[in-house]
C-alpha cells in the first residue's frame, strides 16, 4: 500500500499545481515531462508495482502526446521564463522556436523573416541526473516531481543560432538567459523586461494569460452562490457581477 501511495503522490502534487489560481497553460509541458521522467525512475520502492508504473507512464505519454505540436502549449512554455525551451528535445526546440517566430512575424509584418540555422543542441550526460537520484536514495527518499524539474533544467542548454531580424534577436537573447526560479511570477518578469524584449513581451502576455484548466472558473461559479442566495435574491445582475469581479481581482491589486 505504501508503494502505491508513493507512486500516486506526484499525481496529487501535479493536480494541485495545475488547479491553482495562478497556473497557466505554460505549466502543462514541464509538468508532463517531469512526471514521465519520475515514472521512468527505478527505485527500491518499486517492488510489486512496476507494472502499475509502466501502465501509468504509457497512459500519460499517450494521452498528452499532442501537446508538443500544439502552438498554444509550446509557445506558452518557451515564453515562460521559468521553463523556456529546456523541456523540449532538439527537434522540438526548433519547432517551438519556429512557432514563436511565426507569431512574431505576423505581429510585425514589416520585419524580415528570421533565418534559422540548424545548430546542434548540446546536452550534458545523464551522470549528474543519476548522481542526484542516487543521493536521494542514500537518504532513504525516493525521487520527487521537483527533483525531475531540476534534472531537466540541468541537462538542457540553448543552441546557438544565426539571427537576421530584431525579433529573432530578441528571442535568441531571451533564450540565452538563465531561467528564473519556478517560485517567481513569469508575468512579473515580462513587466520588468518589456523594454528590452518589447515584441516578445506582447506575445508572452497573450499566451501566459491562458489557464491550463477550468478549475478556477468553476471556483468563481461556486462563489456566485455566496453572493446570490435566498436572503439576497433581489440583487441586480450587474451588481452581482461587479461584486464577483472585485472578489476575484482585488487580491491581484493588493499584492502588486
Amino acid at each position: 500500500m505504501e508503494n502505491i501511495l508513493s507512486i500516486l503522490a506526484p499525481f496529487e502534487q501535479l493536480t494541485r499545481e495545475i488547479s491553482s489560481s495562478d497556473a497557466s497553460v505554460a505549466d502543462v509541458i514541464p509538468l508532463h515531462a517531469a512526471l514521465k521522467r519520475l515514472l521512468r525512475k527505478e527505485v527500491e520502492t518499486d517492488r510489486g508495482v512496476k507494472t502499475m508504473k509502466s501502465t501509468l507512464l504509457e497512459s500519460v505519454s499517450t494521452r498528452f502526446a499532442d501537446i508538443y505540436s500544439d502552438p498554444l502549449y509550446c509557445i506558452a512554455t518557451v515564453l515562460d521564463p521559468r521553463y523556456k525551451d529546456h523541456y523540449f528535445d532538439a527537434g522540438k526546440k526548433q519547432s517551438a522556436r519556429d512557432m514563436i517566430q511565426a507569431v512574431l512575424d505576423k505581429e510585425n509584418p514589416r520585419e524580415e523573416a528570421a533565418a534559422h540555422s540548424t545548430g546542434d543542441v548540446t546536452q550534458t550526460t545523464e551522470k549528474r541526473a543519476r548522481l542526484s537520484t542516487a543521493e536521494e536514495e542514500e537518504r532513504g527518499q525516493p525521487p520527487s516531481l521537483s527533483d525531475m524539474f531540476n534534472e531537466i533544467m540541468e541537462e538542457n542548454t540553448t543552441p546557438n543560432r544565426l539571427v537576421t531580424s530584431s525579433t529573432a534577436q530578441q528571442l535568441d537573447d531571451y533564450l540565452s538567459e538563465v531561467p528564473i526560479p519556478r517560485s517567481e511570477n513569469p508575468l512579473g518578469y515580462w513587466r520588468n523586461k518589456q523594454d528590452r524584449f518589447p515584441d516578445l513581451a506582447k506575445v508572452a502576455r497573450k499566451y501566459l494569460s491562458a489557464p491550463c484548466t477550468s478549475t478556477d472558473s468553476e471556483r468563481l461559479f461556486s462563489a456566485a452562490s455566496h453572493v446570490l442566495d435566498e436572503k439576497r435574491n433581489r440583487l441586480m445582475a450587474d451588481k452581482a457581477e461587479k461584486l464577483l469581479f472585485i472578489k476575484k481581482n482585488l487580491p491581484l491589486f493588493l499584492n502588486k
